[in-house]
């Protein structure tokens, strides 16, 4: 356990930079790690400093800040939210994850988006599957998983061969907890499981109110037909995300 709980920062619970503090939140396997979330720089309504106090006394342990982004913001929007993150991980127990959500960009430009993301500092990248819920240009999510993305979020109704091709190359396929965007998580949570593909489930917030508790979340992948079994399995897949942002 001591190289799961990984947080960063300095105030009054840590300090030094990197610390394991499991014995001091032995309930870290209880509360919700969200790795999908908007701050009012895309078309959230928080600030980054309200959305993090609103996610830890939701109970969050950690919480990546993707916003929307294509080529005319990418180098506006991550820089500040690398900035932000750095800043407010002195003072909250936090690990928060500076990220960016590549959205409705065509096809053949997202690998170049989600290497300037990484390049700016972004530590989770996400790409804006073909939800049902708004009209994606297809071929996105292969995209996407050929990019070599963290999270394809909100994948609609994603083939059984992107699935294994993200199964393949290490792309999460998400569960998501929105409106619209959740309905074909029972889809995704098949083809997932038929292939091998990781789930994660984030709850792409837009507001306080889109917040959720880890049992929330679990009921929501009860509901899109996830085993009790491989529920842990999905909590434990945003870990290893959280973790390998941490050695990186």
């Amino acid at each position: 356990m001591s190289n799961i709980c990984i947080f960063r920062g300095e105030n009054q619970f840590y300090s030094h930079g990197v610390f394991d503090i499991c014995s001091m939140f032995p309930a870290y396997y209880n509360v919700m790690i969200d790795l999908h979330t908007h701050t009012l720089f895309s078309d959230g309504v928080l600030l980054p400093s309200e959305l993090v106090q609103r996610a830890y006394h939701a109970g969050y342990k950690a919480i990546a800040l993707t916003d929307h982004m294509d080529m005319s913001n990418v180098d506006f929007i991550v820089p500040r939210l690398v900035k932000a993150a750095a800043e407010l991980s002195g003072y909250s127990p936090l690990t928060i994850i500076p990220g960016a959500e590549i959205t409705h960009v065509p096809p053949d430009l997202i690998g170049k988006l989600v290497a300037d993301a990484r390049d700016l500092g972004a530590g989770i990248v996400v790409v804006h599957g073909e939800t049902i819920a708004e009209p994606v240009i297809p071929g996105t999510n292969r995209a996407g998983i050929e990019s070599g993305a963290d999270i394809l979020s909100h994948p609609g109704l994603i083939s059984i061969e992107d699935a294994a091709l993200a199964a393949e190359k290490g792309v999460a396929l998400e569960i998501t907890a929105r409106k619209g965007h959740s309905l074909s998580n029972g889809h995704v949570a098949k083809v997932a499981m038929m292939t091998g593909a990781s789930m994660v489930i984030n709850t792409d917030s837009h507001g306080p109110e889109d917040l959720i508790s880890r049992t929330r979340a679990a009921i929501i992948l009860r509901a899109a037909g996830v085993p009790e079994e491989s529920i842990e399995t999905i909590f434990s897949n945003s870990r290893k995300l959280v973790e390998r942002v941490g050695r990186s």
